[in-house]
């Protein structure tokens, strides 16, 4: 059993080395974080859609029709990643791509130096804030850091910020849902 962790481990690096190395010749550092975002859609999309994700690994469909598939639903991707998971699919392992995720998140602090920090707002950064964020990620992770902007208008206010899988959520509607909780869990004290 544990030669058969280390096989898949193995595999894995190897998807997101090949991965990694083609985004990167294609466009730079660009090409690299777009193929991480993509990758990203990617797997909420299969954790969405059951369907999805049990027809790329499914051994009742031939390993060219699960190709076919990837470059049918996939095809707005970056051709990099579209070729690799069309091999991960023609071998029944698409359902590996989330630990290609990870280790192809490590890849860019370990290749390209940078970490790179998710932050969605309801409203688009100014300039001074985007600074101060970017600043103190680069302090506080000791490399420099990336902004990879999102805007959400359903957050109402505040900022939600994913460092490699590390999540602060300060926006709005989390704490109207917390403050909802705790009043919806407590009584008023008066009463027996």
């Amino acid at each position: 059993m544990a030669t058969n962790r280390l096989v898949v481990k193995e595999e894995v690096a190897v998807y997101a080395s090949v991965l990694f190395d083609a985004a990167h010749t294609a466009g730079g550092q660009e090409a690299v974080l777009e193929v991480r975002e993509q990758m990203g859609e990617i797997i909420r999309l299969m954790r969405a859609d059951l369907e999805l994700t049990q027809s790329l690994s499914n051994p009742d469909f031939t390993p060219a029709q699960r190709k076919e598939l990837v470059e049918g639903v996939f095809a707005d991707c970056h051709l990099a990643l579209r070729e690799v998971l069309a091999v991960m699919a023609e071998r029944g392992q698409a359902d590996l791509l989330p630990r290609v995720y990870d280790a192809y998140r490590e890849l860019l602090g370990d290749k390209l130096g940078i970490c790179v920090v998710d932050v969605t707002t309801a409203v688009p950064l100014d300039d001074g804030l985007r600074q101060l964020i970017t600043e103190k990620a680069e302090a506080d992770l000791g490399r420099r850091a990336v902004l990879r902007e999102r805007i959400d208008a359903s957050i109402l206010g505040g900022i939600i910020m994913d460092v490699d899988g590390n999540y602060i959520d300060a926006s709005m509607i989390s704490q109207l849902n917390r403050a909802r909780n705790v009043l919806k869990d407590t009584t008023d004290g008066g009463e027996c």
